[in-house]
């Protein structure tokens, strides 16, 4: 397959990934119910975690920066972090204990009851992630999973699971961050106004 051949069918893949999620009106309801949990979160003083590993770790990091930084709106910032961002505490945990407890260890030490809790997996079974799930239920911090179809193992632990159509890794992570960003926007206007 040539470059422009390859080009055009890989946007037609997106393409269609999208016009699937356009007409999956469950999954649409979930990410407004997502949203209106968050906004409550944030009116309340509560602040939005995020997580995921790899490409979604960065997904992560840009959609906290959204709340933190600005979406589209000039306004105050909404506290939302990253939990991978302090790579002190994510390099000494890895080594002192084990890579599958870095995000449950530190959201059960810095999670209030009222937050909420984003983890990006596109399979859904990343350990790490399904641990700070279980923490979560157990703290009453809300979770909001980005996964690819099915959900994988946090389908049973999600408040709000948003399983993108897809087991194709690029265009389930390229999903997550168009999902992600209309989810900042509902926030964001709803909290500040259009």
């Amino acid at each position: 397959m040539d470059r422009i051949a390859l080009l055009k069918s890989r946007l037609e893949s997106h393409g269609e990934l999208i016009s699937n999620i356009l007409s999956d009106e469950a999954l649409l309801g979930e990410l407004s119910r997502a949203a209106s949990v968050i906004e409550a979160c944030f009116r309340a003083g509560g602040k939005v975690w995020f997580c995921g590993n790899g490409g979604s770790a960065a997904d992560a990091q840009h959609l906290a920066a959204e709340f933190s930084g600005k979406y589209l709106i000039d306004r105050d910032c909404l506290p939302a972090e990253a939990l991978h961002c302090n790579t002190s505490y994510l390099t000494a945990v890895s080594n002192d204990f084990n890579y599958d407890i870095v995000y449950s260890r530190l959201i059960s030490g810095i999670g209030r009851k009222g937050d909420v809790l984003v983890g990006l997996s596109t399979s859904g079974n990343s350990v790490n992630i399904v641990k700070a799930f279980e923490v979560c239920r157990a703290k009453g911090i809300a979770t909001v999973a980005f996964t690819g179809e099915g959900g994988g193992a946090l389908a049973a632990l999600a408040d709000h699971l948003l399983a993108v159509p897809s087991t194709d890794t690029p265009r389930i992570q390229e999903a997550h961050i168009t999902l992600g960003h209309i989810l900042c926007e509902q926030v964001e206007s709803a909290i500040f106004g259009n």
